[in-house]
């Protein structure tokens, strides 16, 4: 009998009624569990964690916040090889992808205990210097940061699961908001055993953690001034999410992650056999097949000099074809299946729009040959690279896939040209270049920043250190311009921003001096 799968609401777990929702494992499409959140109040969800956890971390330090997400690291860690074995099971990772997923989000949650140590015994930040307003120095200015008096909504995507929650629990709690999560449904099974493993810890205040398994249902429509949303999915759904009337009636402060058509720029005088050249293909071919391709900052689009362009195909096809397709559970299988039959078919569906302006090169849109697979089981398709002669056509840079797929695009005019030809996917979450040349770096690199939200410069001085353009780093930015949607995660100090409101005050020096220690 498949597990249900209960929200943790108002304190208590709570089973949804009606229509369950299924949850597969993808390899074997065997059905793990179900869910629902029908009959759960969302209204009193949210008023719970305003009433009980807000005041409840609004009263504790920085110091006092970061101590909570270090115990939350150190507790889920303990848990990693039961973790592990769910993300196998239920999202269809390699052991290598889970892992991936959930030391990262244990290890977000570590850098942001340890930078609440620098932020101290205090419950709100002090924004830039004191300013003298007037004639009179008594007269002066001083801008502060502190958090909302509501609730983080955290909607995120099926594809991380762990990394997903962590990247965005952990900013919002250190800001000083409880958070109220609601997983995708398709791949819920770590994250609510995540949950389970951290209400039972009794780690944090009441009402600090909320999570809502199935349907968000109308949960938006009870969002204040005083909430904050933070989504990451597709497109379509963003724009849903924005237009909604509750969020434009309030301003409910809203960060989106969406769509992203990364690209790969090879530099025009990178050799093959060359340690960036090496570099490049390495990373190019995992950002296709690490979780099955199946991440927000994967390379999509890949621009490569013409004079080179037959080797980078060669080459290419040959480190994808050294990757074992098959059961994820087995140790050297490196790409599993798609999470989903409706992603399956979201992707071939891609695959043939790609067919109508480029020339595939390798693969074919199929299964391809699997590891110990049953014959006509599980959402599997084997890694499609493609080659187009116009770096200008539409389909290529209009739609994301968010599967194993690529496109080769050869050029052969100035950095201006690769500018102008990446840019044509209209915003993005990162970039990758790779060049030892100083001059078409900068030029690229300032070209190419306005669209993009992180830049990856990789180069032969760093070949033996890049973690590669796919993985967020809680140091730095994640989050783009245009079609990436125009949100700003993580980032060291900055993540805090969307959670906290910046206020000035004017007033007696020696009173604000008083209260702003």
């Amino acid at each position: 009998m498949a597990e249900k799968l209960k929200s943790f609401v108002c304190g208590e777990w709570i089973e949804g009624k009606g229509s369950q929702s299924p949850l597969y494992n993808p390899t074997t499409e065997e059905i793990l569990a179900e869910t629902s959140s029908d009959g759960i109040n969302f209204k009193a969800c949210l008023e719970y964690a305003r009433q009980n956890g807000s005041p409840a971390l609004r009263k504790l330090t920085f110091t006092q916040r970061g101590e909570l997400l270090d115990k939350i690291s150190k507790i889920l860690h303990q848990y990693r090889e039961e973790l592990i074995e769910l993300s196998v099971a239920n999202g269809g990772n390699t052991r290598g992808d889970a892992k991936f997923d959930i030391d990262g989000a244990t290890g977000t949650l570590a850098y942001y205990s340890v930078l609440a140590k620098k932020l101290g015994e205090r419950t709100y930040l002090v924004d830039g210097e004191q300013e003298q307003l007037g004639r009179n120095p008594r007269f002066v200015g001083q801008h502060i940061l502190v958090p909302f008096t509501g609730v983080a909504v955290l909607i995120n995507a099926f594809n991380f699961p762990a990394w997903g929650f962590a990247e965005k629990a952990a900013v919002a709690v250190l800001a000083g908001m409880p958070v109220v999560v609601k997983p995708a449904t398709s791949t819920a099974l770590l994250a609510f055993r995540m949950m389970q493993i951290l209400v039972e810890s009794k780690i944090l205040p009441e009402g600090v953690l909320s999570v809502i398994f199935g349907s968000a249902g109308d949960l938006l429509g009870h969002l204040t001034c005083q909430d904050v949303l933070s989504f990451t999915g597709s497109s379509k759904t963003a724009i849903d999410l924005k237009n909604n009337k509750m969020i434009l009636k309030n301003s409910v402060r809203c960060n989106v992650e969406a769509d992203s058509l990364n690209a790969a720029i090879l530099g025009p005088n990178v050799g093959r056999g060359s340690k960036t050249y090496e570099l490049f293909l390495i990373e190019v071919a995992k950002e296709m097949t690490q979780k099955a391709g199946q991440k927000c900052t994967a390379i999509r689009r890949i621009f490569v000099p013409e004079s080179i362009a037959s080797d980078v195909k060669e080459d290419l096809s040959n480190e994808i074809r050294n990757v074992k397709v098959g059961n994820p559970s087995l140790r050297e299988v490196r790409m599993g299946p798609l999470v989903s039959k409706q992603q399956l078919n979201n992707v071939m569906a891609g695959v043939e729009r790609l067919k109508t302006c480029a020339k595939t090169i390798y693969g074919d849109g199929g299964r391809g040959q699997l590891v110990d697979v049953k014959e006509g089981r599980g959402y599997f398709i084997s890694p499609v690279l493609f080659m187009a002669d116009n770096p200008e056509s539409p389909q290529i840079h209009d739609e994301e896939i968010f599967g194993p797929v690529q496109t080769v695009m050869p050029y052969t005019g100035n950095a201006d040209d690769v500018v102008r030809f990446t840019n044509l996917g209209a915003g993005g979450l990162v970039s990758s270049i790779y060049t030892d040349d100083k001059e078409f770096a900068e030029q690229i690199i300032f070209g190419l920043a306005p669209f993009n939200g992180r830049l990856h410069v990789a180069s032969e001085k760093i070949a033996e250190h890049s973690p590669g353009s796919g993985a967020v780093l809680p140091q730095m930015m994640h989050g783009g311009p245009g079609k990436a949607g125009g949100g700003q995660e993580l980032g060291g100090l900055r993540g805090l921003s969307l959670y906290l409101q910046r206020t000035a005050l004017q007033g007696s020096k020696t009173l604000l001096e008083k209260i702003i220690s």
